[in-house]
């Protein structure tokens, strides 16, 4: 069936998306500074550990590269909305590879661990202003064609399960096969391609709307922002959803190592969930967007319920059976994120993207903390994953007996409406 460009109801494929004008250098740069700071966190691991031998310090490291992820999207989303996007992207991958070189050169002296992860904090703090540039690049990308940007947000979505999935293994096993010299200087490389991309292939858009003057200004920029946010009917609403699923999405992932024991399929159990999620994304993608944000809620409530039987230890191939359910149906996201964005004012993009993402990134590691917990206060970890799926289910409840139907069906309406074409970002 044929639709005219730009339909609601026309379901377009992954072909009609990369066919879009300077689409898929900037995808493949995204995913290459992906790669770049997966390739950072186990390289720095990897030498702490060689050096302190210590599963606690490696541990720190890691969560040292998440950490920043959340202080830079929530500190840094103004700056977004006062420089064009183009240059806050170049000088992030630029700024991103000093850093690298800063990690090469401390790595080489073996100098002492604080400065590691003192490298390591700016590199991942200076990503955040890159993640809300990117999104509201890919925004503008198809400010003509709202069913296009809702099928990028699922491949984006699809890119970055299948980095989490594989993303850290791999990087584990360059290291371990190049060094950590070699690998630093790929990540290095990846900077450096993605900043050369970027400047070659975005055109410059002018920074919309009036900012404030000074550093006044930009905490006043930002204060604004999370207002707007909070008293936002639909948004707020969205977000919130996202913040509550949390739990029940990381709660299979984080108790999936003392869920298998001695087994040694806790990398299976972790990874089922991703799968299913990539495959979830892809039967929800064949919807129109109408469809797919009418699911949202339904989803929404379905996804931890198959991990309440997670409780009765069955059997391991019915275990993943059950993980890779509940990961199938977290497809509720992909709408969820491409209307959020889609319904945030053009010039106020970059601080609410980045406020959102910030408060996602929060929520994520609470829930991985709070199921943890449950986990070792419970001492059974298959009665964690249930009582996190029985606390996500009873909160997602209360947010949907006040689901705004009515306010959320008119934001769809107005945000996948075809608009005129505009000149490409």
């Amino acid at each position: 069936m044929n639709q005219r460009r730009g339909a609601p109801g026309r379901v377009v494929s992954y072909a009609d998306l990369l066919r879009v004008p300077r689409y898929l250098p900037v995808f493949l740069a995204n995913a290459l500074s992906m790669w770049g700071d997966y390739v950072a966190r186990v390289t720095i691991a990897a030498v702490v550990f060689e050096q302190t031998r210590s599963p606690l310090a490696t541990a720190t490291t890691l969560a040292i590269s998440f950490v920043p992820t959340f202080l830079g999207r929530s500190l840094l989303g103004p700056v977004v909305d006062r420089f064009r996007y183009k240059h806050v992207l170049v000088a992030s991958h630029a700024a991103r590879a000093v850093s690298v070189l800063a990690l090469l050169w401390l790595v080489t002296t073996a100098a002492p661990l604080g400065w590691l992860f003192a490298s390591l904090f700016v590199l991942e703090l200076i990503g955040g202003a890159a993640s809300a540039s990117n999104l509201v690049l890919v925004t503008d990308l198809f400010e003509h064609d709202r069913p296009l940007y809702a099928r990028a947000v699922a491949l984006s979505a699809m890119s970055e399960q299948v980095n989490q999935a594989l993303g850290l293994a791999l990087g584990g096993g360059l290291v371990a096969l190049v060094g950590p010299q070699v690998g630093l200087l790929i990540d290095l490389g990846t900077f450096l391609v993605a900043a050369v991309v970027i400047l070659v292939v975005v055109q410059l858009r002018p920074v919309r709307g009036d900012r404030g003057k000074g550093v006044r200004g930009f905490i006043r920029d930002l204060g604004d922002a999370a207002g707007d946010l909070a008293r936002h009917p639909v948004l707020a609403r969205l977000i919130a959803l996202s913040a509550v699923a949390s739990l029940g999405i990381a709660a299979p992932e984080a108790l999936a190592i003392p869920i298998a024991g001695d087994n040694g399929w806790g990398g299976v159990l972790m990874a089922t969930p991703i799968v299913g999620a990539v495959v979830g994304i892809v039967v929800i993608g064949r919807l129109d967007v109408h469809r797919q944000n009418s699911s949202i809620v339904p989803l929404a409530l379905a996804m931890p319920v198959p991990l309440l039987a997670t409780a009765l230890k069955p059997p391991l191939p019915v275990l993943v059976a059950i993980f890779f359910a509940s990961g199938l149906l977290q497809a509720f996201m992909i709408p969820l994120q491409a209307t959020f964005a889609l319904a945030t004012a053009p010039e106020m993009r970059g601080r609410i993207f980045s406020l959102a993402g910030s408060i996602s990134v929060l929520a994520a590691g609470a829930s991985y903390l709070a199921a943890g917990w449950v986990g070792q206060y419970t001492k059974n970890p298959h009665l964690g994953v249930t009582i996190c799926a029985a606390v996500c289910l009873g909160l997602i409840g209360a947010l949907g007996l006040r689901w705004p139907h009515q306010r959320v069906s008119a934001t769809v309406e107005q945000a996948y409406a075809p608009s005129r074409p505009s000149r490409a970002a």
